[in-house]
């Protein structure tokens, strides 16, 4: 049996790894525990009730946090002239297209998003064995193909993040730094909360959202009770 490291002990010390906790309280000891040498990442985990291997059961939507993601995300858009230029302009790190694909064809990935116009998906889809085990493939259900590149872009930088409900059932987001203020992570984390559940698709039958919990980039998790979201 693998041992737990000394700092993981330390923690777990502060509070009960099996107890459900409310949700600010929940909050309040991520934050706590978040003790490594950098800003880690508040993270969110949500078992949910349905088949992911049924198509209608598919979980997957986009949200805008209130207080963004705390990192900065490098947006490439693959679109071609004079879109390429709105890109730049609307805040896009790199935007072009047959510089692009190219690097792309060589193993080029060094971007947290990318966008792309309707007009160039024929050739970016030839690139789904790169891009799509990385979730980088631009899809229209997540607003990353669309003709309104100003808006996909600021969208993006501004905190827009997209989940997916994975081959388990879980779906996982990053909601903010640990260095955010407790009011702040509570409206980033209720903001996803809220799309989760209007994201349940109309076959998902019984309990929706079977369990949540919080926990840092480096920091064990803390189950939370779904009820006390009704009372934030």
């Amino acid at each position: 049996m693998k041992k737990k490291g000394k700092r993981y002990n330390q923690i777990i010390k502060t509070y009960n790894p099996k107890a459900v906790y409310p949700f600010h309280e929940a909050i309040d000891i991520v934050k706590k525990n978040a003790i490594a040498k950098f800003d880690e990442t508040f993270e969110v985990a949500m078992q949910l009730g349905v088949d992911p291997r049924k198509a209608d059961q598919l979980v997957r939507g986009t949200v805008t946090l209130p207080h963004g993601t705390g990192r900065k995300v490098r947006v490439l858009v693959l679109c071609k002239s004079p879109k390429d230029q709105e890109a730049l302009d609307a805040g896009a790190d790199y935007a072009g297209f047959d510089e692009y694909i190219e690097k792309i064809k060589g193993g080029w990935t060094e971007v947290d998003v990318i966008i792309a116009t309707p007009d160039v998906m024929g050739e970016v889809g030839k690139l789904g064995k790169i891009l799509g085990p990385r979730g980088l493939m631009p899809n229209p259900k997540s607003g990353t193909v669309t003709t309104d590149i100003e808006k996909a872009v600021k969208e993006v930088k501004a905190g827009k993040i997209e989940y997916r409900v994975d081959k388990t059932g879980n779906i996982h987001a990053s909601v903010g730094k640990c260095s955010f203020t407790k009011e702040q992570l509570a409206e980033n984390i209720v903001s996803l909360f809220q799309s989760v559940v209007k994201a349940r698709p109309a076959t998902a039958k019984g309990k929706y959202i079977k369990s949540i919990h919080f926990c840092s980039t480096m920091g064990p998790s803390v189950k939370v009770s779904e009820a006390s979201f009704q009372n934030v």
